[in-house]
C-alpha cells in the first residue's frame, strides 16, 4: 500500500523540521489502514513499533511518500514494513528517511487477543 502526505507548517517543530512525534502518527495510522484492509472486520490495535531511528529530515513542502507492506503473520497478530522517503518539489530524487517494522494484534471485548483468521475465513 502506498500513501502520500504532505508536509505543512503545522507539522514542524520549533527549528523547522519535520516533528517526529507527527511521522509516527502517520506510520501507525496508515499501516492500521493497510492491516485492517487485508483483515476487514477484524479489531486491530498497535502493540509494537520496532527501531525508530530518524535518518533524514524534512522540511515544510516535503512530500513523503509510504511505502507499507505486510512482513509477517502469526496467531493473533501481524507485522508491517513501513518505508518512508521524502521528495521536495523542486527536486526528481527521493530519499529514505525512515523505516521501521509495526505489529498489529487482534482483540475482542476486554482486549482478549483473537485469532486473525477465524472460521468465518478472514
Amino acid at each position: 500500500m502506498t500513501n502520500y502526505k504532505l508536509v505543512m507548517p503545522e507539522h514542524l517543530n520549533h527549528y523547522g523540521f519535520l516533528f517526529g512525534g507527527n511521522l509516527l502518527k502517520w506510520v501507525d495510522e496508515f499501516a492500521w489502514m493497510a492491516a485492517s484492509l487485508d483483515y476487514p472486520g477484524c479489531q486491530l490495535v498497535t502493540i509494537a513499533m520496532d527501531a525508530v531511528e530518524f535518518k533524514k529530515g524534512a522540511r515544510d513542502g516535503a512530500i513523503l511518500r509510504f511505502e507499507i507492506e505486510r512482513a509477517r503473520e502469526g496467531h493473533t497478530s501481524v507485522t508491517y514494513r513501513v518505508m518512508v522517503f521524502r521528495r521536495t518539489l523542486h527536486e526528481m530524487t527521493e530519499e529514505e528517511m525512515f523505516g521501521t517494522a509495526i505489529t498489529f494484534v487482534r482483540v475482542g471485548a476486554g482486549g482478549v487477543k483473537l485469532p486473525l483468521r477465524d472460521a468465518a475465513g478472514i
